[in-house]
């Protein structure tokens, strides 16, 4: 999802190395004897799909798709979008699982409302080792398609939902806070890894190394709008050039590519990620 303020970065200097020994796992999950996958290929020609699939653009090498609509690419790496920490929106037609109106009513915020910028999306309730457990449970089948799919990598969206209030009347409401949702994290890439799944971390450029790389175990990184927010820098800091940058407006897709356009993937595309064709597509890689 789409970044919605700009966060002072703690840009801490880490050898981005792919080639990491796979964590111990907690939560129940079989711990592979090696490193079964690895990160998107550096500086790949990159497609933003998950408003829906459509034949990829001439020298696409990596494309990210839905993991309920959406297919794994043929000859080109494939990261599979999970809404983790929040709902999807119940319209669109779709009885989608992961659909608000489907998840288990005990693992949404309901009281809370929708997110206060991206109508129909819930957060999901993780603020107990029990809810988080549940939670996991809830998503397994969701990860699992990815890697029945064909999928190489898996992009948990909205790792960053115990501020989405921030700035509003709830603000300090929401009942969880950095600490859970990096044990939530943790607990979903370890899901992903012994599925053989390499897990992007996605956007939340203010979480240190030591805790992105190191304690969630987090592969590459999927930052929106961080030329937008000077932030492309501090993702590089910790992933080297496993970054893949997402701008929606033009001027800052210009400004990325001139910053970092020949060490990592860039892509321009309209917040609506939709199909060409449709109004307001957009599409430009560097």
């Amino acid at each position: 999802m789409i970044r919605r303020v700009s966060v002072l970065a703690l840009a801490i200097p880490l050898a981005a190395s792919c080639a990491v020994a796979a964590p111990e796992l907690t939560s129940g999950v079989t711990a592979l004897p090696e490193q079964a996958w690895s990160a998107p290929p550096i500086d790949a020609t990159f497609d933003y799909q998950i408003g829906g699939d459509y034949p990829l653009p001439d020298g696409v090498d990596v494309v990210s798709r839905d993991w309920y609509a959406g297919e794994s690419p043929d000859g080109a790496y494939g990261i599979c979008y999970v809404n983790a920490f929040q709902t999807q929106s119940d319209d669109g037609g779709l009885d989608r699982p992961d659909a608000q109106s489907n998840w288990p009513a005990h693992l949404v915020l309901s009281e809370l409302g929708d997110d206060p910028n991206w109508g129909g999306e819930y957060l999901v309730d993780i603020s107990t080792p029990e809810k988080q457990a549940d939670a996991i449970e809830y998503l397994r089948p969701m990860i699992e398609t990815c890697a029945t799919k064909g999928f190489s990598a898996v992009e948990y969206d909205n790792l960053d939902s115990w501020i989405r209030f921030d700035g509003t009347p709830l603000e300090g409401q929401v009942p969880f806070g950095e600490e859970e949702a990096v044990e939530f994290a943790t607990l979903l890439t370890e899901v992903a890894h012994s599925l053989e799944l390499a897990s992007a971390q996605k956007n939340t450029v203010e979480l240190p190394a030591e805790v992105s790389r190191e304690q969630i175990g987090f592969d590459f990184a999927i930052a929106e709008s961080c030329g937008r927010w000077q932030e492309c820098q501090d993702y590089r800091a910790v992933y080297g050039d496993h970054l893949i940058a997402i701008e929606y407006e033009r001027q800052y897709f210009d400004a990325t590519c001139a910053e970092v356009g020949d060490s990592v993937s860039v892509v321009l595309r309209n917040v609506a990620v939709s199909r060409p064709g449709t109004p307001g597509y957009q599409y430009d890689a560097c």
